[in-house]
């Protein structure tokens, strides 16, 4: 799990895929924490992205970097623990211009099941489960 979230880190940018009934929904983030031997991602409960996941927790984020995309599809579950926001929160820092870990809004899910793919063009792919 530590070379996916390496990887995340380094491209700074990824993309999460959820579902909103039958329409796929795709926005890019930048949030990737690893708290308690799990992989988080943040975001606001206010949000659709949130609401999505709700209804249906199966996700798939991918990002590309120096010729190389990683897939990671899996469920995202809830941490509602303070501890989990509080972590994820002084990580980045410059979030707690909008969100802290007790204003009610600030939401942090963890991969489960999660099966992550590395591949490019040159080399063969490699997966790695967490």
């Amino acid at each position: 799990m530590e070379k996916v979230y390496q990887f995340l880190k380094d491209a700074g940018t990824y993309y999460l895929a959820t579902a909103e009934g039958d329409q796929p929904r795709v926005r890019p983030f930048g949030t990737v924490h690893v708290f308690e031997g799990k992989l988080y991602i943040q975001t606001g409960k206010k949000k659709d992205v949130s609401k999505q996941l709700a209804a249906n927790p199966k996700a798939e984020i991918c990002a590309f970097k120096d010729g190389v995309w990683l897939r990671v599809a899996g469920k995202l579950i809830e941490d509602d623990r303070v501890e989990a926001r509080k972590s994820m929160l002084d990580a980045y820092p410059d979030l707690r211009a909008m969100y802290d870990e007790n204003d009610g809004n600030t939401q942090v899910l963890y991969f489960q099941d999660a099966v992550a793919t590395f591949s490019s063009f040159t080399a063969p792919a490699e997966t790695v489960r967490f």
